[in-house]
């Protein structure tokens, strides 16, 4: 599956097995193909294209690490790749830092 998000920053490494959260400074919209998020601090958007990453993203602070939000959200393991790629573009673009431990 391509295409879950657009951004204009490069991916940077990110890692799966940490605890993810949103930045407190990002606002979440919902829209009809996903979401937009706002960075009210870097005034970046971002869209996210459908709503599985939205409900991954919003749900990262339940969860001990991004693959258990890909899990909770129905993404098994062998179809997260896109799902991780999308969040270490977020993540590259300060959307969402490392959770608590």
């Amino acid at each position: 599956m391509r295409g879950l998000l657009t951004v204009s920053s490069p991916v940077a490494p990110f890692d799966p097995d940490l605890s993810w959260r949103l930045h407190h400074q990002v606002a979440v919209r919902p829209e009809p193909f996903g979401a937009l998020l706002y960075h009210f601090g870097t005034r970046k958007l971002s869209f996210l294209k459908n709503r599985t990453i939205v409900d991954v993203v919003n749900s990262l602070n339940d969860h001990p690490d991004a693959r258990s939000a890909c899990r909770a959200a129905g993404i098994d393991d062998a179809q997260q790749a896109p799902y991780l790629h999308a969040l270490g573009v977020l993540a590259k673009s300060k959307m969402l830092v490392v959770g608590e431990a």
